[in-house]
């Protein structure tokens, strides 16, 4: 199968078409032939030398996949209701970057009915990452407003529509007005341009004073000062990533006075049971959002992955060239022709 290789760590160059020995599943798992694959951040930390391969994943890039079941573990697929030939996307430990990919049978789930396979591989890895730290750790419930950092990313394009489906008000922030104006397109309430002003003194005065109750934060660092200013009692904040830095001085004593949770979570390392209940919860939840088109993927970018072009490599390393550019608005996919 030819595949994306990491040929050593650096830079977007060094991502560079390989061919490996064809794959072969094993129990509770499927083969699928890849279609598309999704971009995400993870994989240009990992690139990068960053975010260690968890044991026994493979060492290609590439964290969720679109394609068809070509075979698999006959009994885990009945189980599951699937069957070679199902068009399916997947949430993966590893090796989406390739024309094959095996994953576990609880972690795939049926493309949506309308969907191509280039949308529906820009789903697993946001809509897992949402559904488990908005929903399940965060405890949005509907009229609870949601700050929501990095709005236009993928994570945050998907965030705010779920959000706003779930019936949540939704503040946002981006660094532009470009990307403020999509944000309300997408559906937020309030956009924040961060760069013009302070994202906590605005979501203070968004709320009339009271404060947000949840917070899904990407940043991290002095950031969270800020968020702690501006939750609102009983308040949730959920950190998935931590770009602005690892090191946060906050109020400990706004913390217990406003009874505040500091939350966090990592996905890819979790076992397969976890990420099966969270495809579980999605297919019942979300699915049918997305099949009657009251969510949407929002595909910024897509490349021929092994396609060269200039000074890079492959088209894997243009889409990760964007990607840490910070220019695009919703999801990068690859495709395998």
């Amino acid at each position: 199968m030819k595949c994306i290789e990491i040929r050593e760590y650096g830079a977007p160059e060094v991502l560079v078409p390989a061919v490996r020995a064809a794959l072969v599943a094993g129990q509770g798992e499927v083969l699928i032939r890849v279609t598309a694959s999704g971009v995400n951040r993870p994989d240009v930390l990992q690139r990068m030398g960053h975010y260690p391969v968890p044991p026994g994943a493979s060492d290609l890039p590439g964290l969720e996949v679109a394609g068809v079941i070509q075979s698999g573990d006959a009994q885990a697929m009945k189980e599951a209701g699937l069957a070679v030939g199902d068009r399916v996307c997947a949430l993966v430990a590893g090796g989406g970057y390739a024309e094959q990919c095996v994953a576990p049978v609880a972690q795939c789930l049926p493309i949506p009915h309308g969907l191509t396979d280039i949308e529906a591989a820009s789903l697993p890895e946001t809509f897992f990452t949402v559904w488990s730290n908005v929903f399940d750790r965060g405890r949005l419930q509907a009229g609870e407003t949601i700050l929501i950092q990095g709005g236009t990313s993928g994570i945050g394009v998907t965030a705010i529509q779920m959000a706003k489906a779930a019936g949540a008000v939704v503040i946002a922030t981006a660094g532009s007005d470009e990307k403020c104006a999509a944000m309300l397109q997408l559906g937020a309430d309030h956009a924040i341009n961060y760069k013009a002003v302070d994202f906590s003194e605005e979501a203070k005065r968004l709320t009339g004073g009271k404060g947000v109750d949840v917070i899904l934060d990407m940043v991290a660092g002095e950031y969270v000062r800020r968020e702690v200013d501006c939750m609102a009692e009983d308040g949730r904040l959920v950190i998935i990533a931590v770009q602005g830095g690892v090191k946060a001085e906050f109020n400990a004593g706004a913390v217990l006075r406003k009874r505040l949770v500091i939350t966090g979570s990592t996905l890819r390392p979790r076992p397969v049971a976890f990420k099966g209940a969270i495809a579980a919860a999605l297919k019942k939840n979300v699915w049918p959002w997305l099949e009657n088109g009251r969510i949407k993927p929002v595909i910024h970018s897509v490349f021929s992955a092994l396609e060269a072009e200039g000074a890079m490599p492959s088209g894997a390393a243009r889409a990760h060239a964007l990607m840490q550019s910070n220019q695009h608005i919703g999801k990068i996919v690859l495709t395998w022709n």
